[in-house]
């Protein structure tokens, strides 16, 4: 039997009574082997979704296409028909953002395509190459890469803007954290030490000192996707709770809404990685002007659709009138648009700031 073989001792490890069979006549645990290989763990996860009655097919159905339906089926009881809507979430969470880490960012993909490019261009001398006199634009200027007209150009614009510091990501007044010491020292005005705006302008400061804008730029964007998963968990009982505020307290309790929220948020993890594909999809698009619509179309269908779905969904899991429906819909759309973009600000900073 391998992998599935019975335990030698005969014995539950779960409430000591002595098996006999396969099972524990006692607790109905089974008496097998507790080691298993990575493989077998993930195929028992999958399974979980896939081989039960069709039951994740069946939820996946009603989720794109059936709004509210299995929010209100779980609330009528009818918990075993489909996936608990908290695995439902856990599983797709996992699937989208796994399958999009996979994929190289936009930033990967133009380093490659220029590198190709750049296998067809002419070849000039390094500028390295050149004596020290010569380097800089006049060097460009002199291994041919630039003309004597734009070499001219080129100063007058570096002369006009020589006192901008084009190091920065943004501009915060002070070129680097020695100027912002000895401001604080010499006790200029809005300058205060050990306030909480100079120790985040220091941070700040010290990132941009550290590291290059490419540096900055791809560190980001790792650790913002690699946490926005998080932040997205993290946000639900905050949906749950402007959900919570706008109906019915005596017949709906914060549960209630809890679910929907569970729901909604699966939905939209699949939309994203739909949208995700599509957007894949793009260098297909120089082979027919068609291919350019027909991607045109299904991208804003996608956007569309998820923009619409709330507004189905929330009338017939909580009964309301079509125009009363809609301006609670609308109020609770835009409330969220509010606080869940504050949210991504500060997550942002958090974010930046916290770059190794």
């Amino acid at each position: 039997m391998g992998k599935e073989a019975l335990r030698q001792d005969k014995t539950c490890l779960n409430c000591n009574y002595f098996v006999k069979e396969r099972f524990c006549q006692n607790c109905g645990q089974e008496n097998t082997e507790t080691r298993k290989s990575f493989y077998h763990i993930f195929s028992h996860f999958f399974k979980d979704f896939t081989h039960y009655d069709n039951a994740f097919w069946r939820t996946i159905y009603n989720l794109l296409f059936k709004p509210a339906a299995l929010s209100k089926a779980y609330m009528s009881g009818k918990r075993l028909y489909y996936l608990n809507p908290i695995r439902l979430y856990i599983f797709i969470s996992f699937i989208t953002f796994f399958i999009i880490s996979f994929f190289p960012n936009k930033t990967t993909e133009i380093k490659i395509a220029t590198n190709k490019e750049s296998i067809n261009q002419p070849h000039f001398p390094s500028i390295d190459s050149l004596h020290i006199e010569a380097k800089g634009i006049d060097g460009l200027t002199k291994i041919g890469v630039i003309s004597q007209e734009s070499n001219d150009t080129l100063k007058k614009l570096l002369k006009e803007t020589n006192e901008i510091n084009s190091k920065g990501i943004i501009n915060l007044g002070f070129k680097n954290i020695n100027e912002l010491d000895s401001l604080e020292k010499s006790g200029a005005k809005n300058i205060k030490v050990n306030s909480v705006k100079n120790y985040f302008l220091k941070k700040w400061l010290t990132i941009e000192e550290d590291h290059t804008e490419e540096e900055i730029f791809k560190e980001f964007s790792e650790s913002f996707r690699y946490n926005f998963p998080k932040v997205l968990f993290i946000y639900m009982p905050i949906f749950a709770f402007i959900l919570w505020l706008f109906n019915n307290k005596k017949k709906y309790y914060y549960f209630d809404h809890a679910i929907f929220t569970l729901h909604y948020f699966s939905f939209l993890l699949i939309m994203i990685l739909v949208l995700f594909f599509i957007d894949k999809l793009k260098p297909l698009l120089s082979i027919s002007p068609v291919l350019g619509w027909v991607h045109f179309s299904l991208k804003t269908i996608g956007i569309l659709f998820m923009f619409y779905y709330f507004f189905p969904a929330h009338r017939l899991f909580y009964g309301d009138k079509l125009l009363l429906s809609f301006v609670k819909s609308a109020s609770v759309y835009l409330i969220n648009l509010f606080v869940f973009s504050a949210i991504l600000v500060l997550f942002s900073l958090y974010t930046y700031l916290n770059l190794k």
